[in-house]
């Protein structure tokens, strides 16, 4: 049987270093009909130009500027599609995967040994992190409906079980790592553009499970990310758009119930953090709780 078409989209934004890491992962795969797409958002140092002169087999797309998170990978993603690729992988430029990554990843997304099969949204990997990769950053995940946001399973825990192969029902998977069908794209749509980042995978994952589909967790495919090191504060941009975008998240999907019971804990919560932030000095994320707060 012939392989089915994975397009691998990486998005590289000013960060050459972690690109060509991910990108060197990609091209060990040992998934035989694997493409990969790089797509520079607008990088003003001229990484995107670097980058594809470095990868002459891969495929190369230049939006011009930077669009965010959302819309760098959007323009990949359609990308892919016209392309006539069966499966769309996201995958963050600061991850390593581990060789068999999309295979199982597309062994999970079919239902091999798992709940896969018809009707799957997307299919997220296991991730660990890259300073320690014996512990885990993402173990599967759930929608926390309260805060508007998704929660990682497992979090900074051991990873007590390297050689698991389950494949699980969850209710959110994190944009950092995506197989997601064609046809599920299609009927799906990408991401919002003008959720530019963060939580942008939040709004995804509600919309798969509202056609119907499955969010799944694939323990077998496993890769690493550089992410924050535990306790390192939420930046400045993070929390602006975070919290705008989990204001997004509510007005898109929620009821009049939901809502309410969201901004009884947003409005105080969000101005007690502003409050903390300004006594210890850090005007910088007390205004960004504030345009978090505003914005719309």
């Amino acid at each position: 049987m012939t392989a089915a078409q994975v397009t691998a989209v990486v998005l590289n934004w000013c960060n050459e270093h972690d690109t060509k890491a991910c990108v060197d992962s990609l091209e060990r795969q040992d998934y035989p009909a694997l493409t990969i797409l790089l797509v520079d958002n607008g990088s003003p140092d001229g990484s995107g130009a670097r980058l594809h002169a470095r990868y002459p087999s891969a495929q190369f797309l230049q939006t011009g500027q930077n669009l965010g998170y959302a819309g760098g990978n959007n323009r990949g993603m359609r990308q892919a599609l016209e392309g006539g690729a069966d499966y769309v992988l996201v995958v963050n430029n600061d991850t390593v995967l581990e060789r068999s990554c999309v295979r199982e990843l597309v062994r999970a997304v079919r239902g091999e040994g798992g709940t896969g099969g018809e009707g799957v949204g997307a299919v997220g990997a296991k991730i660990l992190r890259y300073d320690a990769p014996e512990k885990i950053w993402f173990g599967g995940g759930r929608f926390d409906r309260l805060r508007a946001i998704g929660r990682h399973t497992g979090e900074n825990l051991p990873d007590a079980s390297p050689a698991e192969r389950e494949t699980r029902d969850v209710t959110f998977l994190t944009g950092c790592c995506l197989l997601i069908p064609a046809e599920s794209l299609r009927i799906i749509g990408v991401f919002r553009n003008d959720f530019f980042a963060y939580c942008e995978d939040v709004e995804f994952c509600l919309r798969v499970s509202s056609k119907g589909l499955k969010l799944l967790y694939a323990t077998a495919a496993r890769i690493q990310q550089r992410v924050p090191a535990v306790g390192a504060l939420t930046s400045p941009m993070q929390i602006r758009f975070r919290d705008r975008n989990r204001r997004r998240i509510v007005r898109l999907h929620y009821g009049t119930l939901d809502a309410v019971l969201f901004f009884l804990w947003f409005y105080p919560s969000r101005v007690a953090l502003m409050l903390r932030y300004g006594l210890q000095g850090e005007l910088e994320r007390a205004r960004a709780v504030l345009k978090g707060m505003t914005e719309t």
